[in-house]
Formats: C-alpha cells, structure tokens, sequence
C-alpha cells in the first residue's frame, strides 16, 4: 500500500508541479501580500475601524502571518532560504525569532524522532524520569495545559516562559549565534512598537490583547496534532476542518501530508489528501478528527493524556 500511495503521489505532485500556479508560487507570494498588507493597514487604520474590530483582525492576521512564517521555513516561495526568511524576520506575531522557529521545527521534523523527547523539540511528552522530578504543582499545571481550554490559556503562557528562558541562558552562556539572533528580534520588535505608539496603538495592548490570542489560536491547530505511536506515519492527525482553519492555519490540518510530504506547498495539501484520502486514514490508523471542535467537545475540561511518553524508559524529557 506504501509504495503504491508513493508512486501514485510521485506522479500527482509531477503533474501538479508543472502547472503554472506551482511553478510561480503565486498563492504564497498573494498570501504575503495579503498578511503584510492586512496587518500593517489594520494598525494604520485602526481609529478609523475602532479598537475591538482593529483587535480581532490584528489577532488573524498574526495567526496567519505564523502559518505564513512555517511555509517559509519549508521553502516557499523560493528556493532560497536566507531570502524566506527575510520575508518571515519582522516579529509581527512577537514572541519567537525566527531562526528558532526554523531551527526547532526542522528538528521536529525527524520522523523517526517524532514525539520523543529531547529529540523532537516541539513534544509535549516526558520521559520517565523527567517526570518523576517534576513537583506536584507543575504537574498539575501540565494537565490543566492538557485540557483544550488550558492549551489556549496556559498553552502561550508557558511556552513563552520557556522560550525567554532559552534567551536568558543563551546570553549568560555567550552563545553568540544566539544572542544575535536575539538582538536583531529585540530591535525589529522595538522599531515595530514605536511605530505602534506613533499610530496612537497601545504597544502593551498589542502584547496582551493581539500576540498572546494570536499564540493561543495556533493552539487550537496543535492540541493533539501528533501522539506516540509505534509507527511514526500514525503519529500524526488528520484533521478534516472546515474552510476558515484551513485558510488560517494553511492547510495545516492535514497534517499526516505534511509530514509525510513536507516540501509540498500549503496549496497542495488538501488535493493530495483528498486524492488519496483512504489510504492516509489507512496509513496513519485513523487517527482522524472532524473538526477541531471534536477536540473542544472532548477535551475542553478532560486532559488528554500527554504527559510520560509511552515508548521511553529514561533519559531527560522536553517540555
């Protein structure tokens, strides 16, 4: 079944990479276009449409600008990586730099790795001794994070705490790439603030009232995107939402293609999967949602069980 879905993608993606819409890239550069220009106008307008539409649609555009930011990273819309990443540097969705976004999710893309600790950055899971240091209160946090309202309200909560923490030891420890990287994040997000200011936007209603939704939004895509499985092509979802998350979130919810294909563009998730439909439900045993309000409906005051990871018998876990 493998190889047949895999000579029947190979021949897809051929047909579909020689079609002029493939070769320009033009979806991604339109997306572009449409974040940076939303973004930048919402704020420049924003007396004109009123603090709480302003809000809403600065907290969209944020979210889509960090989906935007992951197409980046896989290589859209051009082959060279120091020109995408110019395209996704400016800190419009505030909290991560972009070479640490970069940097840890190419490592979360090792699928042999995928949901084990330490070796895949972005696990929720622990390993059996890291567990057993952690005090009661942080556990209890942990499973209240593992709730689908607690991803949202805690989620961005704590994994901006860890993130300012990898800063802090990257500055005592002299890790100059990174203290770079982490200055130039400081200076664009200073330019953009003052620029907030001078258009009258509060800087400090941005952080609290535009970045940390925005973050929490991206944790409605993420709230058991993957599981640990012995077989790394079932440990990731398929999640069949509805338009406005696919737009949002690029595609995204189909998130076993993704894996299983990452260089394909966030506009060809969706035909391949739809293509092939039975066999990815096959491959990745049916781990399938419908919708993330599934996930609402079950888990909104249940954790799901996300803590020590089934498959490892020590060593130090990741957060």
């Amino acid at each position: 079944m493998a190889l047949y879905l895999h000579s029947q993608q190979r021949e897809q993606i051929r047909r579909l990479s020689t079609s002029l819409l493939w070769r320009s890239e033009m979806p991604t550069w339109l997306l572009m276009v449409a974040i940076y220009g939303g973004w930048f106008t919402t704020l420049a307008y924003w007396q004109t449409l009123g603090l709480l539409p302003a809000t809403l649609l600065l907290i969209l555009f944020s979210t889509w600008y960090m989906s935007l930011q992951h197409e980046l990273i896989h290589g859209h819309p051009t082959r060279f990586p120091w020109l995408n990443q110019l395209f996704g540097t400016l800190p419009l969705a505030v909290w991560y730099p972009y070479g640490l976004y970069r940097d840890s999710h190419l490592a979360h893309h090792r699928q042999d790795s995928l949901t084990v600790p330490v070796d895949d950055p972005e696990s929720y899971y622990f390993t059996p001794a890291s567990w057993a240091r952690i005090s009661p209160w942080h556990r209890r946090a942990i499973q209240a994070r593992n709730t689908f309202g607690g991803r949202l309200l805690l989620g961005p909560l704590m994994d901006i705490g860890q993130t300012l923490g990898s800063a802090l030891s990257a500055f005592r420890q002299l890790q100059y790439a990174a203290m770079t990287m982490w200055l130039v994040h400081g200076v664009l997000l200073a330019a953009l603030f003052w620029w907030m200011a001078h258009q009258g936007f509060s800087p400090l209603w941005f952080v609290l009232a535009v970045s940390y939704p925005a973050l929490a939004l991206t944790k409605v895509r993420s709230f058991l995107e993957h599981r640990a499985a012995d077989d790394p092509l079932a440990r990731s979802v398929i999640n069949e939402a509805g338009a406005f998350w696919q737009l949002l979130f690029l595609n995204l919810n189909y998130h076993s293609v993704h894996h299983d294909l990452p260089g394909v563009p966030w506009y060809g998730l969706k035909a391949i999967y739809r293509q092939h439909r039975e066999a990815y439900q096959q491959r990745n045993q049916d781990f399938v949602v419908q919708g993330y309000g599934q996930w609402l409906r079950h888990f909104w005051r249940t954790p799901v069980d996300v803590t020590v990871h089934p498959g490892i018998e020590g060593g130090e876990g990741h957060e």
